[in-house]
């Protein structure tokens, strides 16, 4: 089988396009594809625990540590005691940090309306379908 031919190649493939074009995108205003997705999962009214937003950005902890670091050298994020956790973070956005989340979402609703003006409604649908099912099939541990 040729590795072209295969699904997780023209998954990884197509992610590595998506992750350089986001980049490519970023660098233009001084970040990183990494911070604007933390920047848009940081709830920008009431901050965002720092428990929480890894597993819902899919990250480890020692990643987002890096990443939030940066973030807060930048003046884009800081962080408050939880007081409905004493022992726990808010992440929360900075009024720049609101500006460049404003932008990453933008760039989000860019890359989305461009697909979908040149790709078939009903294909990107079966594209969610396919790719619901594969998440499903690797939760369940039904592949391996």
């Amino acid at each position: 089988m040729k590795r072209e031919k295969t699904i997780d190649h023209a998954l990884r493939a197509t992610w590595q396009s998506v992750a350089k074009s986001y980049n490519e995108q970023a660098m233009k205003h001084e970040s990183t594809m990494a911070m604007g997705m933390a920047l848009l999962y940081i709830d920008q009214d009431t901050g965002t625990p720092s428990t929480a937003l890894g597993p819902s950005m899919g990250m480890e902890s020692t990643s987002l540590s890096r990443i939030l670091k940066n973030m807060e050298e930048k003046g884009l994020i800081y962080r408050e005691k939880n007081p409905e956790d004493g022992r726990g973070v808010l992440i929360k956005l900075t009024a720049l940090g609101k500006e460049k989340r404003e932008i990453s979402k933008n760039t989000v609703l860019q890359f989305n309306n461009s697909i979908k003006e040149n790709i078939d409604e009903s294909k990107i649908e079966h594209f969610f379908e396919v790719t619901e099912l594969i998440n499903r099939l690797i939760s369940e541990k039904a592949i391996f």
